[in-house]
């Protein structure tokens, strides 16, 4: 894989340490971590905030072990107490993101009943997040049709909003497996031909405000395409695609 683009300054979203899904279980029955366990829990969130830096940096086939514990400021050796291997960092940190993400499309869609706008806005703060922090678009489209994005997180949230536009008869699918893979494909296309147009258009402040502009229509028809998938006639899928978005961080 080609070293992915370098993230603007003070864009870099990385979750916090109490956002990750897997430390949970160190928590006690008062909600409170003991002293060994939050030591080790804010650990490896130090080791995965420097994998995600470093990666921004250098692209994900550049960076070393040695790299991550020296950016993280932790032993080497206290590498191996939370990861068996690089490969296995990068796995965490792709769901540790990506499940961040999901938690984020969940609140923002919570006040929705109509699960065509609610995937709509999925797309589109997908498309617009990836847009605004290269890294995390880079890492998207790497991940997106792997198994382990598939069967959690960001791949879960999409089956489960399919199944409800399903069951109250908004979608109409014949095949809502190929369906799917479907529409992670027009996602996942639509952010590399875009972030491959943006890379080389952000120049200028007027470049970048027509940069907005363009990757805000393009994830409307992006979303647009994607109802139609779902079995949404065209006049109407555009026209949800174009409500305003729901406030969000992005």
């Amino acid at each position: 894989m080609p070293n992915v683009p370098k993230p603007h300054t003070g864009r870099r979203r990385v979750p916090k340490a109490s956002t990750a899904p897997s430390e949970t279980a160190y928590e006690t029955s008062a909600g409170r971590y003991p002293r060994g366990a939050r030591r080790k829990r804010e650990t490896r969130a130090r080791l995965l905030e420097a994998a995600f830096g470093l990666v921004a940096q250098k692209g994900i086939d550049s960076v070393t072990i040695n790299e991550i514990t020296e950016a993280a400021d932790v032993g080497f050796g206290s590498f191996y107490n939370h990861f068996e291997s690089k490969e296995g960092i990068f796995t965490a940190l792709v769901e540790w993101l990506f499940e961040e993400f999901a938690n984020t499309l969940d609140r923002l869609a919570s006040g929705l009943a109509d699960p065509a706008e609610v995937i709509a806005v999925s797309v589109r703060h997908t498309l617009l997040r990836a847009y605004r922090e290269p890294v995390w678009g880079q890492l998207l489209i790497r991940e997106g049709l792997s198994p382990r994005a598939l069967s959690r997180g960001l791949g879960q949230r999409l089956l489960r909003d399919s199944d409800r536009g399903i069951s109250e008869r908004r979608f109409a699918v014949g095949d809502q497996l190929m369906c799917l893979v479907s529409v992670v494909g027009t996602v996942l296309a639509g952010i590399a031909a875009e972030m491959h147009f943006a890379d080389s258009s952000r120049r200028t402040v007027r470049a970048r405000k027509m940069l907005r502009s363009r990757e805000e229509r393009f994830a409307q028809r992006t979303a647009a395409i994607v109802l139609q998938a779902f079995g949404i006639r065209r006049v109407e899928a555009e026209t949800i695609a174009r409500r305003p978005l729901p406030a969000g961080p992005d």
